[in-house]
């Protein structure tokens, strides 16, 4: 878009945010308000038609390259996918899963993918237990077992079969990635961060120390030039032949193999019947906005709408972002979410679940009912019989083009690089995702998540997730596209920044960078990012909770759609990330 047309638009959105009476709780440096993110921006980027969100800039540009050619959200969605795969290697991905909600102006119709990695055949309820029965999540984090039957490359290549706009083949649509494999690109921004961090988990396969590290012990740096031709040709094969290339023949073979010899039972037969699923959303109300977002096998849009629902019933605009009233109510919320999740929840294709009552308005009122305002609920009290209670990396990216369509999709590795294997000969990153699974009812998972009978390990299984891409609609039309990596702070993150633009009025670059707080059940204890305000922790130490600053959570790249056009963000707590647009 023109610059005087970005800085006009520009001009105008910062005056709405300014001019709207929002109850005296708009400035961020009223007492009411005590936002204290001060290092991250709080004005959007604008865009007249098209827009994507990520957490890679190059990523980003491809795919509003792609929106500018005249494909909708879905066809640049599938090419910032298999970018991502390239560019933002921790945790985008052709070696781990995902979930895509995807929104079709036309006919207002609104479509889950359900790409999650499947367990394979062989995998037994006991799998992650040593031999005295206890969990040993060495099992599940650091060998093959952990590695689940990968569902990005079916997933991305069903989104673009059945709702692309069939103006680009699914080889135009990779050619970008392609390239920036075969002649590689600077390492810069998160890429230096997380290869200083990762180096320990990389460096244990030679195959991957061959592509991520310069020298034994030394990863690649600021400057140096990373360079994949192994996943240059996986990718041309699979931009030749489709999603059947990856699925059976020699890529899955080269996978299996090196899954096996990494301790796994992963058996081809295990690739071949690997399907990704179209669902419905799930959906829930939130003062009069109808919201849509990730069904099971993802945790993520049940306990969502379970917090709105349980929220909607206090006067949070009134109390103010930020404040310790608020901020109170929104961790007694999630107590009860996080609660349910390890109790109830798992693989809905294998169990009968309590869905329908966990959504419910009702249910929420009674929840709602045992919220005291002044004092902390002990986690304990809450499910105390529990078969759960006994003594990662992720990334987001959210599209809209000039259409209406839209798209927001989460997909990962698990934990940063997943096992930090890279099959030899194929340039993928494998997943550890099983660890998502409960190996024991009570058993944490690596970001501390406890669950039940529901979650345990078996065969073909999907393990629960915390994935949560979500819309938010009002009187019909596409409000927010919204969704943010983060192992278990995932669904607080987007619960946070949805009550931020609909409670407390902001612009989306102000929803984004406002401090987030967390809390899973178990630990009973909050998480309240540094940077929050001392007032709103002081404030919770008062009310009985036991809090804990901690770094960043997330990064929800975010888009509003506005009438007056495109309003992005994308969270600056990753760095390179990128909003952009035309």
């Amino acid at each position: 878009m023109s610059t005087f047309l970005r800085f006009a638009l520009a001009l105008s959105f910062l005056w709405i945010a300014s001019a709207v009476p929002l109850q005296g709780q708009t400035d961020p440096s009223t007492a009411r308000h005590p936002i204290a993110n001060a290092d991250l921006p709080r004005v959007p980027v604008v865009a007249a038609h098209g827009m994507v969100a990520s957490q890679e800039k190059r990523a980003s540009r491809i795919g509003v390259d792609i929106l500018r050619q005249g494909g909708n959200a879905v066809d640049a969605a599938v090419a910032v996918g298999f970018a991502l795969a390239v560019t933002l290697p921790k945790a985008g991905n052709i070696g781990g899963g995902g979930f895509m909600l995807v929104h079709l102006a036309h006919g207002h119709r609104t479509i889950a993918i359900d790409y999650r990695e499947t367990a394979p055949a062989a995998t037994t309820p006991e799998i992650f237990l040593s031999a005295n029965g206890e969990a040993d999540p060495k099992k599940s984090r650091d060998s093959g077992l952990g590695v689940g039957v990968p569902g990005t490359v079916a997933g991305l290549a069903l989104a673009h079969a059945r709702y692309g706009s069939g103006k680009f083949t699914l080889a135009q649509l990779m050619a970008p990635a392609i390239a920036l494999a075969r002649d590689g690109f600077a390492v810069e921004d998160d890429l230096v961060d997380s290869l200083l961090l990762a180096e320990p988990r990389l460096a244990r396969w030679p195959s991957s120390a061959r592509i991520f590290l310069k020298a034994p012990g030394v990863p690649l740096g600021e400057g140096d030039r990373l360079v994949q031709p192994e996943l240059a040709t996986t990718l041309e094969e699979i931009a030749r032949g489709g999603p059947k290339r990856f699925y059976e023949g020699p890529i899955a073979g080269k996978i299996v193999a090196a899954v096996r010899a990494a301790g796994g039972s992963m058996t081809s037969d295990d690739f071949k019947h690997y399907r990704a699923v179209v669902r419905r959303p799930m959906r829930g109300t939130y003062r009069g906005y109808a919201i849509a977002s990730m069904p099971l096998s993802s945790s993520g849009g049940v306990h969502l709408i379970e917090m709105l629902n349980i929220l909607e019933g206090f006067p949070l605009g009134k109390l103010g972002a930020g404040t310790p009233e608020a901020t109170h109510l929104m961790v007694e919320a999630m107590k009860f979410a996080y609660a349910d999740r390890a109790d109830y929840l798992g693989d809905s294709a294998l169990a009968k679940l309590p869905i329908a009552r966990l959504v419910s308005k009702t249910y929420a009122t009674t929840l709602r009912a045992s919220i005291d305002p002044n004092h902390a609920r002990a986690a304990r009290e809450i499910h105390p019989n529990s078969t759960a209670i006994v003594g990662g990396n992720t990334t987001h990216f959210s599209v809209v083009d000039r259409f209406g369509n839209a798209v927001a999709n989460t997909y990962s590795l698990n934990f940063n690089y997943g096992l930090g294997l890279v099959a030899d000969g194929t340039g993928i990153v494998l997943n550890n995702e099983l660890d998502d699974f409960a190996a024991k009812p009570g058993a944490p998972n690596a970001f501390g998540l406890v669950g039940g009978k529901a979650n345990a390990p078996g065969p073909g299984k999907r393990p629960l997730s915390s994935m949560t891409p979500t819309m938010v609609f009002k009187d019909g039309k596409l409000m927010l596209v919204t969704g943010a990596p983060g192992g278990s702070r995932i669904i607080t993150t987007v619960l946070q920044v949805i009550l931020n633009v609909v409670d407390f009025h902001m612009n989306i670059a102000q929803a984004v960078a406002a401090p987030r707080v967390h809390h899973q059940w178990l630990p009973d204890e909050v998480v309240a990012e540094n940077g929050s305000a001392t007032e709103t922790i002081r404030g919770l130490v008062a009310r009985g909770h036991k809090v804990r600053t901690g770094p960043t959570s997330g990064s929800a790249h975010s888009i509003v759609v506005t009438p007056q056009g495109l309003t992005g963000a994308a969270d600056a707590r990753a760095r390179g990330a990128e909003a952009d647009g035309y």
